[in-house]
């Protein structure tokens, strides 16, 4: 029962960051279900943004709009060079990448085990 509410607490957040990345206009968001191939985290949210500025800001509103939900942010990693920045949530793992580090982390590859979902499905 526990679990169950857990992953609707997942999904929820998971809306939450969707919205905030497409408010800042972010490119390509996926979003991979990981909950049955990783204890890591329920969800993984991939974005892509043009430059370090607009990846800042989709990290910001991303921390802003969770915090503003009750969901503070455990670690964030590579904000100040805006290339990568990965927003960890616990169960929601928000990745936001420039064009050049998505092709070459090719996170939708590594992480081909778990199930692609659609954001608009949550």
């Amino acid at each position: 029962m526990i679990e169950n509410g857990s992953k609707e607490m997942s999904r929820e957040m998971s809306k939450i960051a969707i919205g905030a990345l497409e408010d800042k206009k972010a490119s390509d968001v996926r979003v991979i279900d990981i909950s049955e191939v990783s204890v890591l985290a329920d969800y993984f949210i991939i974005a892509g943004g043009s430059n370090r500025n607009q990846i800042q800001a989709m990290s910001d509103e991303v921390e802003k709009k969770l915090g503003q939900a009750g969901h503070e942010v455990r670690q964030i990693e590579g904000y100040e060079t805006g290339a990568w920045v990965l927003l960890d949530f616990g169960d929601v793992i928000v990745h936001i990448f420039d064009e050049k580090n998505r092709l070459l982390f090719d996170l939708e590859r590594i992480w081909r085990d778990g199930k692609q979902i659609d954001a608009d499905s949550l």
